[in-house]
């Protein structure tokens, strides 16, 4: 939802800073590679300290680049499956690195094991909805549905993050968590049954075992 309502809003925002950069022989490439590693180092430099709100600022700033190499790859001309997949994988990696880095500071001094594992239930099951998605789509088949896709989950994570740095209660934040991995799971089962639905039209009438 927020890629289709937002898109094109935050285009018109960057092509002006996406044309600077490529007057400055800056490739869509180099620009993943800079805001994943300034994601990810954010992430597990801020976070495990407990800087919850400085980390998201930074954090949120790096994360803009997704955006800005998509509009310097359509300026460009350069837009190619290398590209597409350069930037899906540096996208697992950042969220990774902010679930991580929250892991580490509430198994730690943070001293809140229940956010720390709410956390962690986050970082698995949003892999599991790219997983599913890419393994379908690697079959053919669509698996573009769900209630919980990742500009979602990441805009909430980094919201109230940021709110319990600025002296929130931590209780916001476990709920918030737990409420975004129901709704990566919930997104799995959908993505799950649209591929079945795909395989085998019709109601379920039996099952079937297959390996990878």
């Amino acid at each position: 939802m927020l890629n289709k309502y937002a898109r094109a809003l935050f285009t018109r925002i960057f092509t002006p800073v996406a044309r600077l950069l490529l007057a400055l022989r800056l490739t869509p490439n180099m620009v993943t590679v800079i805001g994943a590693a300034g994601v990810s180092l954010a992430a597990l430099i801020f976070y495990p300290v407990g800087e919850l709100f400085w980390g998201t600022v930074v954090i949120t700033l790096f994360v803009f680049s997704d955006l800005i190499d998509g509009v310097m790859a359509r300026l460009s001309g350069k837009t190619g499956p290398w590209g597409a997949f350069l930037d899906s994988t540096f996208d697992r990696v950042q969220d990774a690195c902010v679930f991580l880095g929250l892991i580490f500071w509430y198994f730690g001094a943070g001293d809140d094991p229940v956010i720390a594992v709410a956390a962690g239930i986050c970082l698995v099951s949003g892999m599991l909805v790219s997983y599913v998605r890419a393994k379908a789509e690697a079959m053919g088949l669509d698996a573009d549905v769900g209630i919980a896709e990742r500009p979602e989950r990441m805009v909430a994570t980094l919201v109230f993050t940021g709110f319990t740095g600025l002296g929130l209660h931590p209780m916001v934040l476990t709920v918030v968590l737990f409420l975004l991995a129901a709704a990566s799971i919930f997104t799995v089962g959908q993505r799950i049954m649209r591929v079945r639905q795909q395989l085998h039209p019709g109601p379920v009438s039996g099952t079937s075992a297959a390996g990878e």
